[in-house]
């Protein structure tokens, strides 16, 4: 358990030291050529960005039951072995990003009918005060047994993901590697 919340905290930690760089041009900017570009973030920041990997891995990420959600993990999982054995970070840490965003997502349609959280968009208000006045709407919870099973497959996989002692090398490595190139930069 201790190890769990050191973890935890070390995420958190070495998301803070290196944010998710969204000033990049996305369009043409290929990381599997310039791995070096790439920041880690927090959690899914830039999943849906970062190419090549992005078209790679999208194809793959379904959770509407938990036969797809099962597959889906087993699919990404196993590009995300193939990037650790390749020694291609990006790769592995946006397919455990997938992962990850597999189970956030089957969970906001767990709990909520159409994974609406909100009645209104809180990040399409125009000022602060409204914004709060929206995230305080919630729509009702209504647990959806099926799209729970699918958040828990895709749990025990990024559990597995993020704690690969591979995964785990290569992102200390790949950490200090961006520090020292940011820094001679900066």
């Amino acid at each position: 358990m201790l190890c769990l919340g050191v973890n935890l905290f070390h995420d958190e930690f070495m998301a803070k030291l290196q944010p998710f760089n969204y000033d990049l041009d996305f369009e043409t900017l290929n990381f599997r050529e310039h791995p070096e570009l790439y920041a880690i973030g927090r959690g899914e920041q830039g999943v849906l960005l970062v190419e090549p990997y992005k078209s790679e891995i999208l194809p793959h990420w379904r959770f509407k039951n938990p036969a797809i959600a099962r597959s889906s993990a087993e699919q990404i999982y196993q590009l995300f072995l193939n990037y650790l054995e390749a020694e291609d970070f990006v790769g592995a840490d946006m397919a455990r990003k997938f992962i990850q965003m597999g189970h956030t997502r089957a969970r906001r349609y767990a709990n909520y009918k159409g994974g609406k959280k909100y009645k209104q968009n809180p990040q399409k208000a125009q000022t602060p005060a409204e914004e709060k006045r929206r995230r305080e709407q919630m729509n009702p919870r209504e647990i959806d047994p099926v799209k729970a099973e699918s958040a828990r497959i895709f749990k025990t996989y990024w559990e597995r993901a993020k704690t690969h002692p591979e995964y785990v090398r290569q992102k200390e490595l790949h950490l200090a590697r961006y520090r020292a190139d940011t820094s001679v930069s900066s």
